[in-house]
């Protein structure tokens, strides 16, 4: 009998999961606690921007012409006990209020809620990223709590979602990777990834302590070397070095390769942030707080950026910000994304607001939530509108749109043609070549 599927938490992650494992051909069940979640979803929209996500919902959801109607949601914990074979844990896992550990409240809430209704063979698999131990902990609740006891196993499989490619991350994933206690549980993860399994996706078999040790250390490494450009690019501008040519030239070296190597103002979102600051937590608390004191400075050197950008940004318009305009493209903390949660973009924009400059914001995909997070900062339609009046330009997201701006067309409508290139991603000869005095971070300023 074929399995079915249940996902616990229908956010970004969850939400793609569920719809994933309908276009594998499974029977899916999600579930969340807020009800107008659940009825947005149940028409096949989406509660956030992710690319071809609505479509693959549209595809699966019951009730649509042509769909399958593999994929369905709720909000009875009940409803998903009875239905599930496996039972797909994807709640959000953030940062404590005025700490750097995890908050597991969302975790522990949804084992807890479910754990009393499993009265038959199940395998619950955990998806949220979480502080190393607490997949052996969460197994033991789980056999405690549950009316089936043994027959209840517990796995840990971390997501490496990128936002912009959450689909094909989870439908041709490059790696994945399941903590386990048994070969049971091996077994009935192995049926619910032969596709991509099938495809060559490696699958990778570790302990829970493994497992969990993999995402945080993955972001890590990630973050390490986002910072590490970014230090260069300090040491760049104090040298009149060009951080994008020595980018290029270690990038060839296979040991360390291209990628993550462009200097700009850091990295934000609702991952790699939190996820270090847990991570050193967490070693703490094991008494290995020594062995991830270089994450500090990785974190300081990310924060440090974006203050960085607003000192340029002081020292262009003359050394203050009143009374002058300043248009910022870009709000979200990458392109092809709605996400605004710790955006380096956003927060730049927002200590300029507060030094006093008027800032006109634009952003292709996350004006709604940037207004949320920032009422009284200014947005504007389209980037012409944003920069009309601008004393200086700030690029500090990458989306392809700003890539493609015409120079001379947004130098026609600012008060002063000056650029300051957040993001390294603007082609400087174009610019300078409409009169523009531009600047991008860890660059020769000519």
């Amino acid at each position: 009998m074929a399995l079915k599927i249940t996902v616990i938490g229908t956010g970004y992650l969850g939400a793609t999961h569920a719809a994933a494992m309908a276009e594998l051909g499974f029977e899916v069940l999600g579930l969340d606690i807020d009800p107008a979640k659940i009825e947005k979803l149940g028409r096949a929209e989406v509660p956030m921007y992710e690319p071809g996500l609505e479509e693959l919902l549209r595809k699966h959801v019951a009730g649509f012409e042509g769909s399958t109607g593999r994929l369905r949601f709720t909000t009875s914990m009940e409803e998903v006990a009875e239905f599930g074979d496996v039972h797909f844990i994807c709640v959000n896992t953030p940062q404590k209020h005025g700490e750097y550990a995890c908050d597991m409240s969302y975790v522990d809430g949804a084992v807890a809620a479910l754990a009393p209704l499993l009265r038959r063979p199940a395998l619950v698999v955990g998806k949220s990223t979480v502080p190393v131990g607490s997949a052996a902990r969460l197994a033991e609740q789980l056999r405690r709590l549950a009316p089936a006891g043994e027959e209840v196993e517990l796995a840990w499989n971390p997501e490496f979602l990128r936002e912009g490619f959450a689909v094909k991350d989870t439908l041709h994933p490059d790696r994945i990777v399941v903590g386990v206690a048994g070969e049971r549980a091996e077994k009935v993860l192995r049926e619910v990834y032969a596709t991509p399994i099938g495809e060559g996706s490696p699958f990778v078999v570790t302990d829970y302590p493994t497992a969990e040790l993999v995402k945080t250390a993955a972001n890590s490494f990630l973050a390490t070397k986002i910072s590490f450009i970014n230090a260069m690019a300090e040491v760049c501008e104090a040298a009149d070095g060009d951080v994008a040519k020595l980018a290029e030239a270690i990038g060839h070296d296979e040991r360390i390769g291209k990628k993550f190597l462009r200097a700009g103002i850091g990295f934000g979102g609702g991952c790699l942030p939190k996820d270090i600051r847990a991570f050193m937590a967490r070693a703490g608390e094991l008494g290995a707080d020594q062995a991830l004191t270089f994450l500090r400075e990785v974190d300081s050197i990310n924060m440090r950026r974006r203050g960085h950008m607003v000192e340029l940004a002081r020292e262009s318009v003359g050394g203050g910000f009143l009374g002058r305009r300043v248009a910022v493209l870009g709000a979200t903390f990458k392109p092809d994304s709605d996400d605004v949660r710790d955006s380096p973009a956003l927060n730049v924009a927002g200590q300029i607001h507060l030094q006093g400059g008027q800032v006109t914001v634009y952003d292709p995909k996350g004006m709604a939530n940037a207004r949320e997070v920032f009422p009284t900062l200014a947005y504007a339609a389209t980037a012409l509108d944003a920069c009309r009046g601008a004393h200086v330009v700030l690029h500090l997201t990458e989306w392809a749109e700003f890539r493609a701006l015409d120079p001379a067309a947004l130098g026609a409508v600012v008060a002063e043609r000056r650029i300051l290139d957040g993001r390294n991603a603007l082609d400087a000869a174009a610019w300078r070549g409409a009169g523009w005095s531009f600047r991008a971070m860890g660059r020769p300023r000519a």
